[in-house]
């Protein structure tokens, strides 16, 4: 079988004589740009196993060394023969985690490329790893914890979007088991429109990941502060709509404020009851992706507390002449 050589120094980006830490930065930008929970291109996974290969060998001294053996004319992709007397094994796994990869190697048994397998014995990449260790500690590569907190606006930040400084607070405990509290300032932005239970994601500001992995998200659960005007259900909103008497049962004309604090004269049907919902389409909650909401204008009927004598006569006249029983059927 014809073996191809691989130039781990030029799959790294890195010349022979780099440092291990030229080498470990490299690995961990590639690792990071490859990795296929991240790359969706069809050949990222093959890329991750290259560049994974290639730092297994060149991190470790002793590795490396034997490696070097080989000369400096190599070039990437030639035909190979290994020299004899090559004898370490090495094991390069992949688990996974829920909802995300991990990537780890240890001593054991595997396969790498068969350029790998010919310089340093049978190795293996595949599934089914996750917590054993067959020798040697874990390397592993896992993207950091998706994290969640509250974001607690005003029902007119919510309207309108804009941007919000908000500070949040993580406590994190140290190696000698001490709890430290941090503070980290934030600069959201509010989409226009966003409604109770929706999440506002922040990227790559989640926990911290292994191994050179990327960190998770943090996600912005909104919830809305009371409004002394108005109440939110969905994309609708709801406003109390006060009436007199004698505007419930003649009908009138009226003007309804609405949040974006467009003032709309409305309908009022001879004969509306207390309770009832008069529709404003459009002017609830705004929607980026559809359509807005609704405002409904629910009637109070309101009566005066104070009656001058010429209003009480009339009422009293009115209750006199008029047959309308407000308790009939009850």
């Amino acid at each position: 079988m014809t073996i191809k050589f691989r130039d781990y120094y030029e799959i790294l980006g890195v010349p022979r004589n780099a440092s291990q830490d030229e080498i470990q930065r490299s690995y961990r930008k590639l690792a990071r740009k490859f990795h296929p929970d991240i790359n969706k291109e069809s050949d990222a996974e093959e890329k991750f196993k290259e560049i994974n290969e290639a730092y297994e060998v060149l991190k470790d001294p002793e590795k490396r060394k034997k490696y070097d053996q080989l000369g400096p004319n190599w070039k990437d992709g030639q035909d190979f023969r290994p020299p004899p007397g090559w004898d370490v094994h090495f094991d390069f796994g992949r688990g996974t985690g829920a909802g995300r990869r991990t990537y780890y190697w240890s001593s054991g048994t595997g396969g790498f490329s068969d350029f790998f397998e010919a310089l340093f014995g049978a190795g293996a990449f595949g599934e089914g790893f996750r917590g054993k260790q067959t020798g040697g500690p874990f390397v592993r590569f896992q993207q950091g914890e998706n994290q969640e907190a509250v974001l607690t606006i005003s029902l007119e930040e919510a309207y309108k979007g804009g941007t919000k400084g908000i500070t949040l607070q993580s406590q994190r405990i140290g190696p000698d088991g001490r709890v430290s509290t941090e503070q980290k300032r934030y600069e959201v932005k509010i989409p226009p429109g966003v409604i109770p239970g929706q999440k506002i994601r922040l990227a790559g500001q989640g926990g911290e990941g292994t191994g050179g992995a990327p960190k998770g998200d943090l996600f912005l659960k909104v919830e809305i502060e009371p409004h002394p005007r108005f109440r939110v259900q969905g994309r609708d909103l709801y406003t109390d709509l006060p009436v007199s008497p004698w505007e419930a049962a003649l009908g009138a004309k009226v003007k309804v404020r609405t949040l974006g604090e467009e003032e709309i004269t409305i309908t009022i049907p001879p004969g509306t009851q207390s309770g009832q919902k008069l529709r404003l389409r459009g002017k609830g909650m705004p929607n980026p992706k559809g359509t807005s909401g609704d405002l409904y204008a629910v009637v109070q009927i309101r009566v005066p507390k104070r009656l001058s004598p010429r209003e009480k006569e009339i009422l009293q006249e009115l209750g006199t002449i008029s047959s309308f029983d407000p308790r009939a059927g009850f």
